[in-house]
């Protein structure tokens, strides 16, 4: 897209979205392994230590602030972290508009033998790209280390996109970056 879509456009592409089905069969796999036939991006980055560090990293998440990078917008970013929930990223780049929509597969909320919190979202019909992101925070208790960490397999799952894969592939370790470093400075300030 040329221009930004308005608000009303995208509520109308997110509620289109709704029921629609996932763009792969593999749905959930990020939760343990990667299937065959995607490329794998596997990012962490260390937060902090202890309990407090733990805790601001689960509410970061919970409030999408791995989504706070200027260059793309969550919608919405009080969406509900539970499966089920469908958001839209809208990403502007080179001057263009892209609107893309995923759901949220699972919740993830171990104790033992690390502390987790976190989810995965696969992407929809219309999506770019064919795949699933976890996004999850892990508190050590070895070393009382707390990390953010994101796995994530995909592939095109459109004509331009796979023409232009060696840019999306670019964006995509752009997105990895920022958004590592989106959740450190939320986690360093205070009221996460």
């Amino acid at each position: 897209m040329t221009r930004r879509p308005s608000e009303a456009m995208i509520h109308s592409f997110l509620d289109s979205q709704r029921s629609q089905g996932f763009s792969y069969p593999e749905v959930g796999a990020s939760r343990n392994t990667s299937p065959a036939g995607y490329t794998v991006d596997h990012h962490r980055v260390q937060l902090g230590r202890g309990a407090g560090d733990f805790a601001r990293a689960a509410e970061s998440l919970r409030r999408w602030r791995m989504f706070e990078l200027g260059w793309l917008q969550l919608f919405w970013p009080d969406t509900p972290i539970r499966a089920g929930s469908t958001v839209a990223v809208l990403a502007r780049t080179f001057g263009l508009w892209s609107l893309n929509a995923c759901r949220i597969v699972y919740v993830l909320e171990d104790d033992a033998p690390i502390r987790r919190y976190g989810f995965g979202y696969g992407t929809l019909a219309e999506h770019a790209e064919q795949g699933e992101e976890r996004f999850s925070v892990e508190w050590h208790s070895g070393d009382d280390s707390v990390w953010y960490d994101i796995l994530a397999f995909s592939r095109p799952n459109q004509w331009l996109v796979r023409a232009g894969y060696p840019l999306t592939r670019r964006l995509q370790r752009r997105f990895a970056r920022d958004s590592m470093g989106a959740m450190a400075a939320a986690v360093g300030r205070s009221g996460a």
